[in-house]
């Protein structure tokens, strides 16, 4: 990554575009610098040179990642949803040394235990110009740290090398054929991996201009693309359905936007989006880690994901066996998902999978056997065709953001009514998750206002607030006294006392509503689920 940002150092052309600003990559390329010979005189020498970043899609961001591919140091995308404990929790189990934000930042941060790590407000620094540093940065030099979700209920760390975002960022290029004459439009968070290998290292790689919005606005995204001349975009969860949701106008063909990429787009969406906007949707699937890929080609199926990059196989993972081919009816339903389904495994080795930072036995369950293990649930079709079957149920990914059910719960369990609750994934109509929690109440237990009061909790992200939630006095248990949580998610809203979230309070579920979910999952070509 070091030597494709030197290799910028004397491009005139434009580089980062944010609302009425401009830098060429040559200026992008000095900021960089500057933030890196700054970053150099604060260091104390005592502990790994990490440093957090709480930002939206802002230039500074932008700078830094450049600035700690030069300076050799770690950028650690802190996510800008998360609040109270969690946050603090990301800062200290990653030993930041300091963390940049801005005003909107600052208040989140304040009055938590960050481990020492200071706070440094973006807007009021300043970063004198400094020549590039005289040290190279290896392949294998940490770059970055980003955050997703596991199976144990706390957040972790994956390791980004230099070399991995570098590779990665290159496989792009020759996926969507960037040019340097391409401008890419980057909505998406900087701190997610999509951002950063499907569309800021990419563009950094060829030299193309990077578009940066400061959050995804769907009412705005056509209108970015004209004013930036942007011919490629990425993507990631279900963008694509809410540019879709805004009103059509005769001209919606009319802009340059060539080709974009994503991950977890609604099977009809792609099509749809694909002839509105006359472009092209590449639409993939893999993970932050890096350990598996799996991409359409165009025999693939409607609703499978595709076929896997390498030997992706499902097998069983309590056996370790693979499990035996889905059988489907005339209507492509899965008949045998007992047997069929399980989990997604890269058996040709661990691929880009780096680690967790300071979690050995997370990485070593992750790279068990030699193969890497994603945690993801899916099944084969007789021809070969993967299909997603959902993600084991302490872990959700609601708006394209991943994260563990058991501090979800842990906050509903806060409400004075709720003996105990528990968070598990359904599936969304169109992509992704939606949060569903059962929960033994109390005799003063008043549904009209629970999501209300979850989604004024300081430390409640709001893609944690439930959008179903069932009330269950006497829920269905293990020998050992725990609620058996398969069982419910199986059941799902097909079950009595469901109540659904209706702008910030609950009300009953109908089974109007339950008919108009079938309808939604029909229409968007997530059936199956």
């Amino acid at each position: 990554m070091s030597a494709l940002v030197r290799a910028r150092a004397d491009d005139p052309r434009p580089g980062l575009l944010f609302e009425d600003r401009a830098w060429s990559w040559a200026e992008h390329t000095a900021e960089a610098a500057a933030r890196a010979a700054w970053y150099a005189g604060q260091r104390t020498g005592e502990g790994p040179p990490h440093v957090g970043v709480l930002l939206e899609n802002v230039p500074e961001f932008s700078f830094w990642l450049a600035a700690a591919a030069l300076g050799r140091f770690v950028v650690v995308g802190l996510n800008t949803a998360r609040r109270g404990d969690e946050l603090a929790s990301d800062v200290r189990g990653t030993t930041c040394d300091l963390v940049l934000t801005d005003a909107g930042g600052a208040g989140l941060l304040e009055r938590l235990d960050l481990g020492g790590a200071r706070v440094v407000d973006t807007e009021t620094a300043t970063y004198e110009p400094a020549e590039l540093p005289p040290d190279e940065a290896a392949l294998d030099d940490l770059l970055m740290l980003i955050f997703t979700s596991g199976t144990t209920g706390s957040a972790k760390a994956v390791r980004c090398s230099q070399g991995k975002i570098a590779t990665y960022g290159y496989g792009m290029v020759q996926r969507v054929g960037l040019t340097p004459d391409d401008a890419t439009y980057v909505s998406m968070p900087l701190f997610h991996s999509n951002a950063v290998i499907a569309g800021w290292t990419p563009s950094l790689a060829v030299g193309a201009t990077v578009a940066l919005r400061r959050r995804f606005s769907a009412s705005q995204f056509l209108p970015d693309v004209r004013r930036y001349g942007a011919t490629y975009a990425n993507y990631v969860g279900t963008p694509l359905s809410y540019v879709l949701a805004q009103p059509e106008r005769p001209d919606d063909a009319d802009n340059p936007l060539r080709r974009v990429f994503g991950n977890e787009a609604a099977p009809v969406d792609i099509g749809r989006f694909a002839d509105r906007f006359a472009c092209e949707v590449l639409d993939g699937f893999g993970s932050t880690e890096g350990g598996i890929s799996i991409t359409k080609t165009p025999q693939t199926p409607p609703g499978a994901l595709g076929v896997g990059v390498g030997d992706i196989r499902v097998l069983d993972p309590e056996t370790e066996e693979e499990c035996p081919p889905a059988e489907l009816d005339a209507h492509g339903r899965l008949l045998n998902a007992d047997a069929a389904v399980g989990e997604l495994v890269n058996v040709d080795g661990v691929g880009g999978f780096e680690g967790y930072w300071d979690a050995p036995e997370d990485s070593a369950h992750r790279s068990r056997d030699g193969r890497y293990w994603s945690g993801d649930l899916g099944y084969r079709d007789p021809d070969g065709f993967l299909y997603f079957a959902g993600r084991s149920l302490d872990r959700l990914r609601v708006g394209g953001e991943n994260f563990p059910a058991a501090p979800v719960a842990r906050l509903l369990t806060r409400h004075s009514a709720v003996i105990e609750a528990v968070v598990y994934a359904v599936p969304d109509p169109v992509a992704g998750d939606q949060v569903m929690a059962a929960v033994v109440p109390t005799n003063a237990f008043d549904p009209a206002g629970f999501a209300q009061w979850a989604g004024e909790q300081p430390d409640c992200s709001p893609q944690w607030v439930p959008r179903f939630v069932r009330v269950v006095p006497d829920p269905p248990r293990t020998a050992t006294g725990k609620i058996l949580v398969r069982s419910l998610a199986a059941q799902r809203w097909d079950a009595p006392d469901v109540w659904m979230r209706d702008g910030e309070t609950l009300r009953p579920m109908t089974s109007s509503d339950v008919a108009e979910l079938a309808e939604a999952f029909a229409s968007s070509g997530r059936a199956l689920l």
